[in-house]
């Protein structure tokens, strides 16, 4: 099965390389002239991506998080963004709501969201709501609650849709040597896997997909978070395990595992933090997170390091806090079970996404725009 994209009027399937270009050594720069144009005017005026200011949020399960960017040569360059954890979804895996409370602080976030927009001035923006909206029956009352409150409007995107994204917003740290990708999102309320192959001209065909109804929240509401015993451990990793062996058996991944063929990048908060503690951060350090690779035997160790600490133990790490002190467990777990899985010798590790992917989609429209405004003048 191969992913196209949702909307009639996107060029389907394929996905370029492109950069998402931030300040620190792991940063890519990635050039692409024809998804990058140079700037250019129509009529005296800015043509394309480059008379705009661009900005996208994605609320999930659990985080609220905003990018502000303005185009560069070979990417964008992130002018502000904005993260907090909400926990929209606290609760909805019980009882299928999202609870007041929930909406409460994710409305003051978004609200602090709205203010950045505004003072930086953009001007093109998409916003999109995930797994929790997804899943909540009262998800429309919460997006007409927040339009009237800060005036975002948010967009609930299917599954397919947010693999996709995940995939356009990390493509720029695989190998040019890499036949295959595969990439997975740890979610708060889902988990994404999409298996990729590369093409010649970089860009990468997504062959497989699949989103799992389960994240951390969902697991940790399902098995516990504060305090994990190593049986509650185990049992969360085979219950994603079981979850993993139908798309396993229709694509057979492991056969290019095995050949060493493939490239395996993480996509959350879960390898995130696992990283910033392997690094021995004092304070998570985006910088040196972002791209860097790490061994499969390290994220295990550290997984183990952490399923055995006390829940106050694990908010006095300070790349995990008392924001996921009761969720990292779990993700430990659900990558615990995609590493057994399909056993990789090693991960990179991916701070960015499907908000990158959703800052380069408001790009190519804006080139797309531009050029059927100069077809229209030339037609009449």
């Amino acid at each position: 099965m191969r992913l196209s994209t949702p909307c009639a009027n996107r060029e389907p399937r394929y996905i370029g390389v492109k950069s998402a270009q931030y300040p620190g050594k792991h940063a890519s720069q990635v050039n692409h002239p024809a998804d990058n144009p140079s700037p250019r005017a129509v009529n005296g005026r800015s043509a394309g991506r480059w008379g705009h200011v661009y900005a996208a949020v994605d609320l999930g399960t659990n985080n609220c998080r905003l990018l502000v960017a303005r185009p560069t040569s070979s990417g964008f360059k992130v002018i502000d963004s904005f993260s907090r954890i909400v926990r929209l979804g606290e609760g909805v895996s019980n009882c299928g709501m999202l609870s007041p409370e929930a909406m409460a602080r994710t409305v003051d976030a978004l609200k602090v969201c709205a203010e950045k927009m505004e003072r930086r001035g953009v001007t093109r923006q998409r916003h999109v709501a995930t797994a929790a909206c997804r899943a909540a029956a009262n998800h429309k009352e919460f997006l007409a609650e927040v339009r009237r409150e800060t005036g975002i409007d948010l967009q609930v995107i299917t599954p397919e849709e947010e693999a996709r994204l995940a995939v356009s917003g990390c493509m720029s740290l695989f190998d040019d040597g890499s036949e295959y990708g595969f990439v997975f999102d740890i979610g708060g309320g889902s988990t994404e896997l999409i298996w990729v192959a590369a093409r010649p001209d970089r860009r990468c065909d997504i062959r497989a997909w699949t989103s799992l109804p389960c994240g951390v929240v969902t697991l940790a509401e399902l098995y516990g978070g504060r305090e994990v015993t190593p049986d509650d451990y185990r049992r969360m990793v085979a219950h994603v395990a079981d979850m993993l062996v139908p798309f396993e058996r229709e694509h057979r991944l492991c056969e290019q595992v095995s050949r060493h063929r493939v490239q395996m990048i993480g996509t959350s908060g879960t390898v995130t933090t696992i990283a910033g503690i392997h690094l021995g951060l004092r304070r998570y350090d985006r910088s040196r997170v972002d791209g860097m690779w790490m061994a499969r035997e390290h994220i295990e160790e550290i997984s183990r390091r952490l399923m055995g600490m006390s829940y106050e133990e694990r908010v006095s790490e300070p790349c995990v806090g008392r924001d996921r002190a009761d969720l990292v467990v779990a993700g430990c777990a659900i990558y615990e079970a995609i590493a057994n899985t399909w056993p990789c010798a090693r991960l990179r590790v991916a701070d960015r996404g499907l908000r990158e992917g959703l800052l380069l989609d408001l790009m190519l429209d804006a080139d797309r725009d531009t050029r059927g405004s100069a077809h229209g003048a030339a037609s009449a």
